[in-house]
């Protein structure tokens, strides 16, 4: 879901950009409107997220899963080995990517839980000669999600965070690399989003793509082939509307109060249930499975008429799943809840 400010404001520049004559789609990457642009986009992500000085914001294209190769491509730098922590499906398809460059170190995983849970940092199997940690901050598909920063030493903090960026403050300054994909919190699909430090940049494995090179983009100020420029430019206006509802802390407010009130609902009822150890729960993907598991299709049949759509569950775990980033309006919320309450008054 997107802010329907953006939605409206970009409708209404559609097809004349603030007078030029051309939609942001027609402009050259090069040209001094789009340059205005994506200056000002990248201006806007660095504050809300207090980037520091010395490391780079990147505006690519491949989604997260081109990230899954392009960070031991940079960041393995003469080393033979990097850690992983397994928390669910996108670190496991991380750990069989960077399988293809290095020699993988599962750290820490959850598997035995059916990643319903997060390994206690105590129980992690750290080398201190790892290039990386890389780790997921939430897992979109089984809803589990770290609330805090684990602390790695010094050894670079590599994080995957398409689902969780900006839904809250971030200390950028404790990780190496940070990236998401724009589809959850950002904006429209197309667009990679990867903050990397700088001392991380330069030093790629011999037989890199050069569009597999951060310090290719870096030094070109990721233009060194044609942007994704209309995604990049709603990306932008996300930004600027997370600043207008005052910024990170406001989201983290009302990110936490959508989730804590629908959470609370499944877990006193007897009809719907979640699975996440509740000290894990993720607060922008919510997974839920009905008691009887026949009722899924009449669910979400009834929903669609409700107004209320995707919310089937990823094929690989089944049931449902509320998916609540920050353009959801609490008010969504409130209507999912009622909906479930009639589904189960009629239903159990």
């Amino acid at each position: 879901m997107l802010p329907e400010e953006v939605l409206e404001q970009a409708s209404a520049e559609m097809t004349d950009w603030r007078g030029t004559g051309m939609s942001v789609m027609e402009m050259s990457h090069r040209g001094k409107e789009f340059s205005s642009i994506a200056e000002r986009a990248e201006e806007d992500l660095r504050e809300l997220l207090s980037v520091p000085d010395n490391y780079r914001c990147l505006f690519l294209q491949g989604g997260a899963s081109s990230q899954f190769a392009m960070v031991p491509m940079n960041l393995l730098r003469g080393r033979e080995s990097a850690d992983y922590i397994n928390t669910g499906s996108w670190s496991k398809k991380a750990i069989a990517e960077a399988g293809r460059f290095c020699r993988v170190n599962v750290a820490a995983t959850s598997e035995a839980s059916n990643f319903t849970t997060i390994p206690p940092r105590e129980q992690w199997s750290l080398n201190p000669e790892a290039a990386y940690v890389h780790y997921t901050p939430n897992e979109t598909i089984g809803g589990v999600e770290f609330h805090g920063i684990p602390d790695v030493g010094d050894v670079p903090l590599v994080a995957d965070m398409s689902s969780t960026i900006l839904s809250r403050p971030l200390d950028v300054s404790k990780f190496g690399v940070i990236y998401a994909g724009a589809q959850k919190n950002i904006g429209p699909a197309g667009l990679t989003i990867v903050i990397v430090r700088d001392d991380l940049i330069g030093e790629v494995l011999p037989g890199t793509p050069t569009m597999f090179d951060y310090g290719v983009h870096a030094k070109a100020g990721s233009m060194y082939n044609t942007p994704p420029t209309y995604a990049w430019y709603i990306a932008g206006l996300v930004f600027a509307w997370i600043k207008q509802r005052g910024g990170l802390e406001a989201m983290a407010e009302v990110n936490k109060r959508k989730a804590d009130k629908l959470y609370r609902f499944i877990d006193g009822s007897d009809f719907y249930s979640n699975p996440v150890d509740p000290a894990c729960r993720s607060w922008m993907n919510v997974p839920f499975v009905l008691a009887d598991p026949g009722l899924d299709g009449r669910f979400l049949e009834l929903a669609r008429d409700a107004g209320l759509v995707n919310l089937k569950g990823h094929r690989s775990v089944g049931g449902m799943r509320a998916s609540i980033y920050n353009a959801m309006p609490e008010e969504g919320v409130d209507a999912l809840i009622g909906f479930m309450a009639e589904f189960e008054r009629r239903h159990a």
